[in-house]
């Protein structure tokens, strides 16, 4: 067994180092700040792994390039921010329908277009859930250090490979590109999870029928001897093009009902001081650990405030959320965004408290105060005239 090993590490490196460790082997890609550390990164480590690196003509080649490797065994990702982020959608739709795991990290920065490409934000979180058309299911973890960079790439390529799909890192430009003291564990101490493989012989072989538990096929790879038909159209069992009404009603419910049966597997939040507390705090990303800071400044105050910190933002943690809101009096949302979380935690506190946002579009990273002084207004509010 191999000793644990402690470095100081950007954020960006840990991502990489995390998906080598998950057994990631082909990696392409379009250099884009602030996530080219990840390129760089796979572009010379993962060779020396046997793994394959490609730098494609830009973002719409790349991805297309991760589903075609996906489906040749691999287990595949790619690397971006927003531009490229969008670019990407008509592919990773593609790999929705078609059942291709594969893991997409998004570093996000400012936007829209070209937006402040060094500096960042949380503007992306709604696209990682309806970026591409169509009904279709998304997962998207998002992580607030570099310690959680390593642990939720690692989480994310499991998903993709345990339910055959495309998973996104919601990452953001400080997190990315931060240095913090990094274990990095041996391999024999981390869960992999690799794609189920078909047990029947290739004849009998069916690339969409799925298994009656998970909902999910078994996939094969090309070249094993087992040949199939892949395509972005509606398809039956078989593979092939189906316009059966009947048949695409039940594939996309399939497709949503997959990650719906493993919500609970793959739905990650941490809770702080949230036992006894008046005012919840609900955050993601950077700003959770802002909101850390704010929630114990607060309490310093004599004020009950707790947080909600989730690891997972799609599919939305509406159970921990809703459990929050039947106990405090009121919800903040801080966002490095206009607000668009804020909805989904409204919608799951169900009306049972207020819901206020705490956001900040501006290319800053919103400070503990902003988020302090919220939660004193909400504990305190005003005396009438």
């Amino acid at each position: 067994m191999m000793a644990a090993k402690t470095r100081l590490t950007q954020g960006n490196e840990a991502c990489a180092e995390a998906a080598i460790m998950a057994g990631v082997r082909f990696f392409a890609g379009y250099p884009i700040t602030p996530s080219s550390e990840i390129t760089e990164y796979m572009a010379m480590h993962l060779p020396q792994v046997g793994g394959k690196f490609i730098q494609m003509e830009d973002e719409i080649a790349s991805m297309a390039a991760v589903v075609g490797a996906s489906f040749c065994g691999f287990k595949a990702m790619t690397a971006t921010s927003g531009p490229g982020f969008s670019l990407k959608q008509e592919n990773i739709g593609f790999a929705c329908l078609a059942e291709a795991p594969a893991l997409v990290v998004n570093i996000q920065r400012g936007g829209p277009s070209t937006g402040l490409p060094t500096y960042p934000s949380q503007q992306d979180v709604m696209q990682a859930r309806w970026g591409t058309h169509g009904d279709h299911p998304a997962v998207a973890l998002a992580p607030a250090s570099v310690k959680e960079m390593f642990d939720l790439t690692i989480r994310a390529v499991n998903i993709a490979e345990r339910l055959r799909m495309p998973v996104t890192l919601l990452g953001d430009e400080v997190v990315a590109h931060m240095r913090e003291k990094l274990t990095i564990p041996d391999p024999s101490d981390i869960e992999i999870v690799d794609r189920v493989r078909p047990d029947c012989c290739p004849e009998e072989y069916l690339p969409f029928a799925a298994d009656d538990d998970t909902l999910v096929p078994p996939m094969a790879a090309y070249g094993e001897g087992y040949r199939f038909h892949v395509t972005g159209l509606m398809h039956d069992e078989a593979g092939f093009p189906s316009s059966d009404p009947a048949n695409t009603q039940h594939l996309l419910e399939r497709l949503l009902a997959k990650v719906e049966r493993a919500r609970d597997e793959i739905t990650f939040v941490e809770h702080y001081y949230l036992d006894d507390a008046d005012v919840g705090v609900v955050a993601y990303g950077i700003t959770s650990r802002v909101a850390l800071r704010a929630v114990r400044d607060a309490r310093q105050q004599g004020i009950k405030a707790g947080l909600l910190d989730l690891k997972t933002v799609w599919p939305f943690p509406e159970n921990a959320v809703g459990e929050v809101s039947q106990q405090v009096e009121l919800i903040i949302a801080p966002e490095m965004n206009l607000g668009q979380l804020r909805f989904e935690i409204e919608r799951a506190a169900g009306g049972r408290c207020e819901v206020i946002g705490v956001n900040l579009a501006s290319g800053e990273v919103l400070k503990p105060q902003d988020i302090l002084t919220a939660i004193a207004r909400a504990a305190r509010p005003p005396v009438p005239a």
